[in-house]
């Protein structure tokens, strides 16, 4: 586990205390909910980001190294 997937499951349980805590709020009629609610769909978006980031440099480094041992062997 790397630490882009690591970091972005973490921002994503993050995220899902917040909004909990936003629903939370919410039901006790607190203002505080909106700026809670909006970190969390912030900080669900960006570890989303980054777990999709981590996928994409997982496929460009096994297509690298395929290239280098294709090169190699020739």
């Amino acid at each position: 586990m790397n630490k882009y997937l690591r970091r972005g499951l973490l921002e994503i349980i993050l995220a899902i205390l917040l909004i909990l805590l936003g629903y939370y709020l919410m039901q006790l009629k607190n203002n505080w909910y909106k700026p809670v609610m909006i970190l969390g769909v912030l900080s669900f978006g960006i570890g989303f980001l980054r777990i999709i980031y981590r996928l994409i440099r997982k496929i460009d480094r096994t297509s690298l190294l395929e290239m280098r041992k294709g090169k190699k062997n020739n």
